[in-house]
């Protein structure tokens, strides 16, 4: 379906400017509403992966093109935001990194690459493997999910067309049926958009569950400049319920790490706050003795 010709946009190309622009608008809009079918997908996804990344495993994106280019611009705000180690983030993009600024003709077919890709990661049970495909037939991507199934990782297939074999080879499949393009076959459009929504909610609720959101706050974001630094002030101050100055100096103990300078500026030492979040397994509501 995502490769097929709209008759109602044969004309797009005569159509006066907002006219068109009013239409592929319309478009992105169809995308999003596509996603709300898979949202209980999503949430199985959710609970089956957040045990296997608790026990350290990693969180694997695989695909080609577009696909590969909005899962590595979600993957990657994932450290500075949520403080994820980079090391536990992996891409396997056809046609290596060097595809994610140029077309490189091919790679999507090669499945033996996807293969070879999942064996020098050492992909293992604990990882959390995620292919996207806008046809959900894209060789390469198929075959990294078979290979990493195989190897005992959970595999998540994205696609947005129905009966895809990425997700019929995958733990859970999530479809999104955004239909044909505007442009035909420019998949980086209602496709892309669908895809990208899937992976923010995705990747937002997994965050969420492994306790690295508390009431609403991104409460292990990295504050490596003025703004965020300040950002970061202010939430201990309205999570401990201190001002601003306390704020300040529990972070400054706490080497600018928000969840445990919360727990300082309550009167837990540093070494205290350390603990208890461990036991926690780093939730913050958890902590017995916290206001917070």
């Amino acid at each position: 379906m995502t490769e097929l010709a709209d008759p109602r946009y044969r004309d797009i190309d005569i159509w006066d400017d907002a006219t068109a622009l009013r239409a592929m608008l319309e478009g992105q809009m169809a995308a999003i509403a596509a996603i709300a079918p898979a949202v209980p997908a999503l949430a199985n996804v959710v609970a089956a992966a957040v045990p296997r990344l608790r026990a350290g495993g990693r969180l694997a994106y695989a695909g080609a093109g577009t696909s590969i280019r909005v899962a590595v611009q979600d993957g990657i705000e994932l450290g500075p935001t949520y403080d994820w180690p980079e090391t536990r983030t992996l891409y396997l993009i056809a046609g290596g990194e060097r595809a994610l600024m140029l077309g490189i003709e091919g790679a999507e077919d090669n499945a033996e690459d996807g293969r070879a890709q999942v064996a020098a990661s050492q992909i293992g049970p604990n990882d959390v493997v995620i292919g996207l495909a806008a046809s959900g037939r894209t060789p390469f991507t198929v075959a990294v999910l078979e290979a990493a199934r195989a190897a005992g990782a959970l595999t998540v297939g994205i696609a947005c067309n129905p009966d895809a074999p990425l997700c019929a080879v995958a733990d859970h499949g999530v479809v999104a049926e955004t239909g044909a393009e505007a442009i035909a076959g420019s998949t980086r459009m209602k496709a892309g958009t669908a895809q990208k929504a899937i992976l923010n909610l995705l990747s937002t609720q997994i965050m969420l569950r492994l306790g690295h959101v508390h009431r609403g706050l991104m409460v292990d974001m990295r504050p490596q400049n003025i703004k965020l630094r300040a950002r970061a002030t202010g939430m201990v101050a309205r999570l401990a319920q201190v001002d601003e100055a306390a704020a300040q100096a529990a972070l400054e103990a706490a080497g600018w790490k928000i969840k445990p300078a919360v727990l300082v500026a309550q009167g837990f030492d540093i070494a205290a706050a350390d603990a208890a979040l461990r036991q926690a397994q780093g939730v913050l509501r958890n902590v017995a003795g916290a206001r917070a």
